[in-house]
């Protein structure tokens, strides 16, 4: 299509009920709607119910002979993309996808009939435009993705960098309480911020070397860098961060950790901050805690049906302990604030103890473990008991004292959550011994235990079939048999624009519930630990951590590199696992049971629906 061609006015409406798609009278009541709203008649249309958006999108590449791209899959080239600049990008709801050989652009837009912003486009870019339409979630998404402020940050860290000098900035203009944006160092760190936010970090971390500054977010588990060579600009920035959490800024011989509050995009971020001294500066490490979002459902955070169901039968439960059990990182704050968010009604009355307290929470009682006060979470659990409390969160078990007292209110009639460093569910016996604790308090109060992992999704839009190496072929052959093994397929990202090249595209979670049996605590009560984990691994329900990671990889959701991580960690081979009717579920059901009740696998079956290359 030409830069002229899209000047005849296209009437959408007119285009749908001539195709029959939708009635003279339903067109009338989303026009009649859309004079209410001020949107646009397609969107109008698709939210009242009266089509669909692929219809649409459908009807407008017929009607102007231009291609629908599928943006989830698309391959951008981001020096094309940046070709329009972001303000432009988002205002016209357009994107840069492609150049032909003679300088036209391919453009894609959610709505090709708008005849203004197709002027405006050729304008600002100054050459040639054809068109393709595109579904404007996905465009909306793509902005985030593509649009990243890597170079926005460098370029004012080189503007910081010329202002001040290897020994020497200017302190009082850090001060000011003017406007943000006439600071050079406030303006990176709203860059910064603004790239974290919109690529969801969780963690920024600032570390200046010898020669260079890098700083570095954590994104879906992964840290990745940007390097800087203005690394002189490093003491402004870890003072501007000091003063806004509260922090000695003289102080920097010793680490210091403190709080504090921002809004980027409409949304109220917590910054957690800690500094620690090293070799050529300060080392800053801020956690990113979204406080604007609701708190995630069970559900959501990726738990199958049947181990929600279980799990909450437990927390129901008016007197226990459940633990939730995994290394920093694996997500159980998050799955014990979506377990609070259940039990928090006007019925019940909870008090936590947490180092830190990462979400504000309306009616729970939370309180800020303190040890420079004495203020630890034992001595916090004892004076809790006072308070009448229903329900206690223990940020985690530390220490013996921490476990007595946790426990012995788990048998006084309190239901008490806590987690627990440890690999796995079994292994948090031998952890909680090792403590000190007592076997007949564990074998009376312990109700159930929540082993958790954070697997990396595969990314959708690059997602391709993924051929075991040798390695990783006899591995799998050792976990399910070779005849298994061999009809078993995975997925794998290639890398694009829309995870970044990574590959994987956000996390869902991985769980492995113990609840105790008769026979578990009475092993408990002998305390034997090698007889308690023969009764787990026989337990009903009992499903690993790797034979569900496994699944998901089955399943495409995740890599078999996933699944071989979380392996690693846990260092546990499924062959050890007996648990009679276990199974890898593949297809969204469970593959038959074996005779010998180890892990089954059957892929064949949901195979042979999708084809020889279908991925289970």
């Amino acid at each position: 299509m030409s830069s002229a061609a899209p000047r005849r006015k296209i009437r959408l409406g007119d285009l749908l009920v001539e195709q029959g798609i939708i009635s003279d009278k339903q067109l009338q009541q989303a026009l009649d709607q859309q004079k209410k709203s001020g949107g646009k008649l397609g969107r109008t249309l698709i939210e009242l119910g009266l089509t669909t958006e692929k219809q649409v999108l459908e009807v407008l590449s017929r009607q102007l002979d231009i291609p629908v791209v599928d943006l989830q899959h698309y391959q951008f080239d981001p020096e094309i993309v940046r070709r329009l600049p972001e303000t432009y990008a988002r205002r016209f709801r357009a994107i840069v996808l492609s150049e032909d050989r003679d300088g036209t652009l391919l453009v894609g837009m959610a709505d090709p009939t708008d005849i203004f912003a197709f002027d405006e486009l050729t304008r600002i870019l100054k050459v040639k435009l054809r068109l393709a339409v595109v579904r404007e979630a996905d465009l909306l998404q793509t902005f985030d993705q593509v649009y990243r402020r890597t170079q926005e940050i460098t370029n004012l860290a080189q503007e910081l960098g010329d202002e001040l000098s290897e020994s020497d900035y200017d302190v009082e203009r850090l001060l000011e309480d003017d406007e943000d944006s006439d600071i050079p160092v406030a303006k990176l760190l709203k860059s910064l911020f603004e790239d974290a936010v919109q690529v969801g970090a969780s963690d920024i971390h600032i570390e200046p070397d010898e020669r260079t500054l890098r700083i570095r977010q954590r994104v879906d588990g992964i840290l990745q860098e940007q390097e800087m060579k203005e690394r002189r600009i490093a003491p402004a920035l870890v003072l501007r961060l000091k003063l806004m959490g509260g922090l000695d800024i003289s102080e920097k011989r010793i680490p210091q950790d403190g709080r504090f509050n921002v809004r980027v995009k409409k949304r109220s971020i917590d910054v957690r901050l800690s500094t620690m001294p090293v070799q050529y500066g300060e080392s800053v490490v801020m956690r990113l805690l979204d406080q604007s979002g609701e708190l995630l459902d069970l559900g959501i955070l990726g738990m199958p049906d049947d181990t929600i169901a279980r799990l909450r039968r437990n927390f129901l439960h008016p007197y226990g302990m459940v633990l939730v059990t995994g290394p920093t990182g694996s997500g159980k704050t998050t799955t014990l604030y979506s377990v609070l968010s259940e039990l928090n009604n006007a019925e019940k009355k909870i008090i936590t103890a947490e180092d830190p307290v990462e979400y504000r929470l309306p009616r729970i009682n939370q309180v800020q473990v303190q040890p420079r006060i004495g203020l630890d979470f034992a001595r916090i659990l004892r004076s809790a008991l006072r308070q009448d409390p229903d329900v206690m969160l223990i940020g985690e078990m530390r220490d013996t004292e921490t476990a007595d007292v946790g426990l012995r209110a788990a048998l006084t009639g309190h239901m008490v959550l806590s987690t627990l460093h440890t690999n796995d569910a079994i292994s948090t016996i031998d952890r909680l011994l090792d403590m000190g604790a007592q076997g007949y308090l564990l074998a009376s109060t312990l109700r159930a235990i929540l082993g958790q992992r954070l697997l990396r999704r595969v990314c959708t839009s690059c997602a391709e079939h993924h051929e075991l190496d040798a390695a990783q072929r006899s591995w799998l052959d050792s976990l399910v048999g070779e005849a298994k093994a061999a009809n078993l397929r995975f997925q794998q990202g290639r890398g694009c624009a829309q995870c970044n090249r990574t590959g994987y595209s956000g996390r869902v979670g991985v769980y492995e519930l113990l609840e105790l049996t008769a026979d578990m605590r009475g092993a408990l009560r002998r305390g034997d630990a090698a007889e308690f984990a023969e009764f787990a691994k026989e337990a009903p329900g009992y499903k690993p951590l790797v034979a569900s990671a496994l699944d998901y990889a089955l399943r495409g959701i995740t890599s078999f590199r996933e699944v071989e991580r979380v392996a690693g960690e846990v260092e546990q081979i499924l062959g050890s696992w007996s648990g009679v009717g276990g199974s890898v579920e593949t297809d969204g059901e469970s593959a038959p049971e074996a005779a010998d009740g180890d892990l089954t696998l059957d892929p064949l079956e949901s195979q042979s629906q999708g084809g020889d290359d279908a991925t289970v």
